[in-house]
């Protein structure tokens, strides 16, 4: 056996050795392998081709079955409906004797994808129309299911599955849990007709951004370009991109856009903050920043009890006892400091700053448009 420094230890296992006791080092002093490059977000999660979308189908209809809980009488067009149903399957009712609370007048709505082929289930969402207490327990009746031209692409019918329930007694309490007067029918609608959509023959594709932006539409070009080593993307505006097919591509366009929509785009937003007034919500995006600028929140809390006291006349003094009220007013105001935040700042800085004067959420709005008035706040005010 060959002997070296290690003893008994093989050149081989001494390099072993070695070896890692180089990774322990490296790794003891922070001096790793480089870190792999920040990771995108898919093309298919910021854009989507155009005509590949789905379309919305609506129709109404009747659901049976309920245990005294449909429409009343005041609800015409229920025992309209109802009528015609019957008419239809050569039973001749009269609408003005018609009076069954086991039925009840649904809107059904449903979505189709793209590419959906004749015979292919979809979802449905049924709703009622009238004054019906539940839904539980019914069944949707044959329904066709049109698009906003007109035609029939899908027909529903099955039972409805309530997340809900309502119980109620004779003298008018009740309990009522969840929404039960909507209800899904899951594959419940079957796909009559097509819309025709047809990627043969096309030598263009449309690329429409959900979130316009120039940057991110010109950073699609170049990772389109790049991955396909030529000039076939281009960008029209700041929220769609056009794409020519290759010529190697003109049979297999699927095979292009599934790899097209597999690209990692990073994409870029513009500096934002959301601000709800009715719940006290406020947004704020990464990239936003401030100015310089001096933060002072002075809260101002009034509290006012009111305590009724009893009067109690002395003896034999011939008064009444009455009731006198005893009002206390207490005005207490927060001792908070002058802040200053320095020119660009980061959010979690702000925050954190903000926090350190001990402002709430709604605190936080009026600072917020206090320093958008400012014109230190270098983002977008959006309040909804």
């Amino acid at each position: 056996m060959r002997r070296t420094r290690f003893g008994c230890l093989t050149s081989k296992t001494a390099r072993a050795v070695w070896q890692g006791l180089f990774w322990g080092l490296t790794l003891l002093l922070g001096l790793a392998p480089p870190s792999a490059p920040a990771w995108g977000i898919r093309l298919k999660d910021i854009a989507a081709f155009k005509g590949v979308r789905p379309n919305q189908l609506i129709g109404n209809g009747l659901v049976v079955g309920l245990n005294g809980t449909g429409d009343g009488t005041n609800v015409d067009f229920n025992t309209q409906e109802l009528a015609n149903f019957l008419m239809q399957l050569g039973i001749n009712a009269s609408r003005d004797k018609l009076k069954v609370k086991n039925i009840a007048a649904v809107a059904v709505t449903a979505v189709l994808p793209p590419f959906a082929r004749v015979g292919s289930r979809i979802d449905v969402l049924v709703s009622s129309l009238g004054d019906a207490k539940s839904l539980q327990g019914g069944t949707l009746l044959l329904t066709p299911l049109k698009g906003v031209d007109g035609q029939v692409y899908a027909l529903a019918q099955g039972p409805v599955s309530v997340g809900g329930f309502t119980a109620g007694g004779a003298a008018g309490g009740g309990v009522t849990k969840n929404h039960p007067t909507v209800g899904r029918i899951a594959n419940g609608a079957t796909v009559e007709r097509e819309i025709p959509f047809d990627l043969a023959g096309k030598e263009e594709f449309t690329l429409s951004l959900r979130d316009a932006d120039f940057t991110t539409s010109q950073r699609i070009v170049k990772a389109i370009n790049h991955h396909l080593r030529g000039s076939f993307a281009h960008s029209r505006d700041g929220g769609t991109v056009t794409i020519k097919l290759p010529p190697e591509y003109r049979e297999r366009a699927v095979s292009l856009l599934a790899s097209l929509e597999n690209l990692e785009i990073t994409p870029d937003t513009a500096a934002k903050v959301v601000i709800d007034e009715r719940n006290g919500t406020v947004v704020m995006g990464a990239n936003v920043r401030l100015s310089t600028v001096a933060i002072a929140h002075g809260n101002l809390m009034v509290q006012i009890k009111e305590r009724p006291r009893v009067s109690q006349p002395l003896p034999f003094s011939q008064g009444e006892t009455t009731v006198v009220p005893d009002t206390a007013v207490t005005v207490k105001e927060g001792e908070n400091r002058l802040m200053v935040l320095p020119e660009g700042v980061s959010i979690g800085q702000v925050v954190q700053a903000l926090n350190a004067i001990g402002v709430t959420p709604r605190d936080l709005i009026a600072i917020l448009q206090a320093i958008k008035a400012a014109g230190a706040l270098q983002a977008e005010l959006e309040i909804i």
